[in-house]
């Protein structure tokens, strides 16, 4: 059974959703939402709507270009605006990932952390992405086909090979406390998850892959992420604590200690 679009976002979806219709035209295969809003944790206060598009060709980019510039206007800065959510697209050409090769190019990925450059005019170019192993395996573990064919159907599986190949691409980021800063929430919140699916093979909500993960950190480590945990639950009020950086270092630390062998 397909679940459903929450009432908490579904206008914002059909926006976004006919946005990226008539930006991207008859080069649109398929749009699916993922992520939170279709996970079984659900919705939390600062969730983002994730969106995933496949398109039949490498977009020109000029096409590239105004999509993202149209979505400033259907997104927002998480906890910045009652009526909107961030959104997060990733928009991928179809014959780059069917069949499925290793990292696979992306043509464009639209999120607010992007919002000043954006408006700047500063752009990314198409990049290959070695987390489309990610996306694309939570996208077929739950998404809502808002166009075109369900993913499962359309999108190949990505071998497990890949899949920890894109989980070390993504550890190999943080290294340092700048690596994290001002982003200590998400962060520690990946980590949680990249954690959980390296030894579970099995994709989980960010706060249920806290609780997974809270109880395997050592005890001192805990307090740092059950507050990225409480902060996306909305228990907490963002910024209400510091992020002690050696704090955040040691759970960085730790996954890795974890998640590394599991790739040799």
């Amino acid at each position: 059974m397909t679940a459903p679009i929450p009432a908490a976002v579904a206008a914002q979806v059909q926006t976004a959703t006919g946005v990226i219709r008539q930006q991207l035209g008859d080069t649109l295969v398929a749009l699916h939402l993922y992520g939170s809003a279709v996970e079984p944790g659900g919705l939390h206060p600062l969730s983002d709507i994730d969106l995933m598009a496949a398109v039949s060709g490498p977009l020109p980019e000029a096409t590239r270009r105004a999509l993202m510039q149209a979505l400033l206007a259907v997104s927002a800065p998480p906890g910045s605006d009652a009526a909107l959510r961030a959104l997060e697209l990733t928009v991928v050409s179809l014959p780059e990932v069917k069949p499925w090769r290793s990292a696979p190019r992306r043509e464009l990925q639209f999120g607010e952390w992007l919002r000043d450059d954006l408006i700047a005019g500063r752009f990314e170019p198409p990049m290959a992405d070695p987390d489309l192993a990610l996306l694309l395996t939570q996208l077929r573990a739950h998404s809502v086909a808002l166009h075109g064919a369900a993913a499962v159907t359309l999108f190949d599986a990505v071998p497990a090979d890949d899949v920890r190949g894109a989980m070390a691409a993504a550890l190999a980021l943080w290294h340092t406390e700048p690596d994290w800063r001002g982003d200590e929430r998400n962060v520690l919140l990946t980590l949680a998850r990249i954690w959980y699916s390296a030894h579970t093979g099995q994709v989980a909500s960010k706060d249920a892959a806290a609780d997974w993960a809270l109880a395997r950190l050592p005890q001192a480590q805990r307090p740092v992420l059950a507050q990225a945990r409480a902060e996306y639950l909305g228990e907490t009020q963002p910024g209400s604590a510091p992020w002690p950086a050696e704090a955040v270092a040691a759970v960085v630390r730790t996954v890795k200690a974890h998640v590394a062998p599991l790739g040799e």
